[in-house]
Parts: structure tokens; C-alpha cells; sequence
């Protein structure tokens, strides 16, 4: 018996002796955690810009289309609209995100110049800051994408009529995409959502055309 007491004594201690080792190599794994608030935030943003482009682009095109019957001269403007509002996306969004680089990056260097912090960590908070480069580029092509859909809706078709019909129903199942998309990135109702940004888009595009053809019929 006693020799039996003192097995089970030795199992014992292996056991534990495992455990805590088992428990050490646990802890020396790194735990990659994933900021989904931060992507929330550069989804929302991308979500933004591309109906930016649609709504913009298409209000473009509804305007000119008041006036213009011929594809070409459609097109054209969707085109212009595409580049010119791409261009300045890019621009606000490297000058905004520019400005607040540099204010993070002077008070990293008050930081290290005034606490004693380890440089480690100041190159790991240097290394979080924003890249205004990467945040011009995604707004671009956020704007692109979204103004290629009434782009698109339009370029083969040659027919008046028809062709301002596509345009709008292409539009309105994008706004409609887009609206629900944003309501399940900030958490909010998506029918609500989506019929707000609907109707915004319709009356966009209305106002835009309504205009651009009462200006048109005034002979200016």
C-alpha cells in the first residue's frame, strides 16, 4: 500500500507539472487581436465615398440628359464626373488625413522629448498613424466604383427614354444597396436607412434634371 500511495503521489506531480507547463507555453503564444471598430469606421467611409460617385455621377448625367438626347454627350459627362470627383476625394481626404499625421506626429515628439517613454512605444504609435497616401487611394477608388454603375447603365443604350429609365433603376437598386449596407455597418434600421437614402437620391437626381431643364428651355 504504501508503495501504491507513493505511485499516485509521483502521477500527481507529473500531472501538475504538466499542467503548469502546458500553462507557460500558452502564455508565450501571442493573441492577434482584430480592431473591428477601426474597420467598421474604413468600411463606413468606403461606403460613403461609392455613393458619393453614384449619386453625383448620376446627377451629372440626369442633368445633361435634360438637355442632350445623344448617348455620347451622357456618357461623356459621366466620365468627366468619374475623374474630376475621384481627383478631388483624393485630394481633401491626403490633405485632411495629412493634418492629422502631423499632429500626431508632434505630440509623439513632445511625448519623447518631455516623458520618459521608451522608444519602442513611440515607434509602435508612429507605426499606427494613418497613411494619408492609403487613405487618398481608398476614397478614389470608393468614388470610381460607385460612379461606374450609371456609367455602365448607360453606355450601350441608345434610346432616349429608355436609357434615362436604366440609368434610374440602376441607381435606385445601388442606393438602395448602399443604404442598407451602411445601416448594417453603423447598427442602425435597414429599411429606414435605405428609403432615406433613397428618396435623398431621387431627389437629387430629380431637382438636378428639373433644373437643368428649365435652364435649358430658357435659352441661356
Amino acid at each position: 500500500m504504501p508503495a501504491l500511495k507513493e505511485i499516485k503521489s509521483q502521477s500527481s506531480n507529473n500531472v501538475s507539472i504538466e499542467i503548469e507547463a502546458g500553462h507557460v507555453s500558452n502564455q508565450e503564444h501571442e493573441i492577434e487581436v482584430v480592431d473591428y471598430a477601426k474597420r467598421a469606421q474604413w468600411l463606413r467611409a468606403a461606403v460613403l465615398g461609392a455613393n458619393d460617385g453614384l449619386l453625383s455621377t448620376a446627377s451629372l448625367m440626369m442633368g445633361v440628359g435634360a438637355v442632350r438626347k445623344d448617348s455620347k454627350t451622357m456618357v461623356l459627362t459621366g466620365i468627366a464626373g468619374l475623374v474630376a470627383g475621384a481627383c478631388s476625394m483624393a485630394i481633401g481626404e491626403f490633405v485632411s488625413v495629412y493634418s492629422q499625421y502631423d499632429i500626431e506626429l508632434s505630440q509623439i515628439k513632445r511625448e519623447k522629448m518631455t516623458q520618459n517613454v521608451s522608444l519602442d512605444e513611440l515607434e509602435a504609435k508612429k507605426k499606427s498613424l494613418p497613411s494619408p497616401l492609403r487613405a487618398a487611394a481608398a476614397s478614389a477608388l470608393a468614388f470610381a466604383i460607385g460612379a461606374l454603375i450609371p456609367l455602365l447603365g448607360a453606355a450601350f443604350i441608345r434610346e432616349y427614354t429608355v436609357r434615362l429609365a436604366v440609368v434610374l433603376v440602376v441607381v435606385s437598386l445601388a442606393l438602395l444597396g448602399f443604404g442598407s449596407l451602411g445601416a448594417v455597418l453603423g447598427g442602425a434600421s435597414m429599411l429606414k436607412s435605405s428609403l432615406r437614402v433613397l428618396v435623398g437620391g431621387w431627389l437629387a437626381m430629380g431637382i438636378t434634371f428639373g433644373l437643368t431643364k428649365l435652364i435649358g428651355s430658357s435659352g441661356l
